[in-house]
């Protein structure tokens, strides 16, 4: 059994760091990046992001740069200050406990997704993490889910994903895993919608010996 977690709104609360990196990149760079454009993309890869800002035939070495130094303001600013979301830690010891493995499942870039696990105590935790390095397709196609699995070695069918986005529920039911939505910076609404096998407004208090049972009887009815 495996327990995929996306990062931004899940493990973290990090929509203020990314917001206010954004707005230092867009005038750094005189890019037209309106608080309502950031929110519209957030939880998309950052390639996705400045296509959609600048066109598809943005230059690649120039759409790096840009990626490169969003992320750069985003780590500078959030170092020290990142803290795990309400209930996090307790949902992580409590799938442990469980037998359950963990792992990271994120459009983000490895560098901040590192620096999560070191400043929250996570190190060790995290059987495998799937990030924006390891993927050429984001969310909602299923491949960061799917490579996270994989590199774990647990079938998506008893793996479950933990989503805040639409995007995010859409790519988790594409690669066949239980989807939990998170109603951290999207309404209950959309992620239903997105087709969310479960919605809750926060991870305190989570029933995971409830979620334990469904994945047992997910692999109960796997071929051996």
């Amino acid at each position: 059994m495996l327990a995929i977690f996306d990062h931004d709104g899940v493990l973290v609360d990090s929509l203020l760091f990314h917001q206010n990196a954004w707005q230092i990149l867009g005038e750094r760079e005189g890019l037209p990046l309106t608080p309502e454009f950031i929110h519209k993309t957030f939880g998309m890869t950052n390639p996705s992001i400045f296509r959609l800002l600048l066109g598809d035939s943005v230059d690649p070495a120039e759409l790096q740069r840009y990626s490169d130094l969003k992320e750069l303001c985003y780590r500078e600013i959030a170092r020290d200050k990142i803290e795990l979301m309400a209930g996090v830690q307790a949902l992580l010891d409590g799938l442990t406990d469980a037998g359950v493995k963990l792992a990271i499942g994120s459009s983000g870039v490895l560098p901040n997704l590192e620096l999560t696990v070191e400043t929250c105590g996570l190190n060790g935790r995290f059987a495998a993490i799937a990030s924006l390095e390891d993927i050429q397709r984001g969310k909602p196609d299923p491949q960061v889910f799917l490579v996270a699995a994989s590199k774990v070695g647990i079938p998506p069918a008893i793996s479950v994903v933990f989503e805040d986005a639409p995007v995010g529920i859409q790519a988790a039911k594409a690669a066949g895993m239980r989807a939990v939505g998170v109603t951290t910076t999207h309404p209950a609404a959309s992620l239903w919608d997105a087709g969310a096998d479960e919605v809750v407004e926060s991870l305190s208090g989570y029933d995971v010996a409830r979620l334990v049972d469904v994945l047992r009887s997910a692999a109960n009815g796997l071929p051996h």
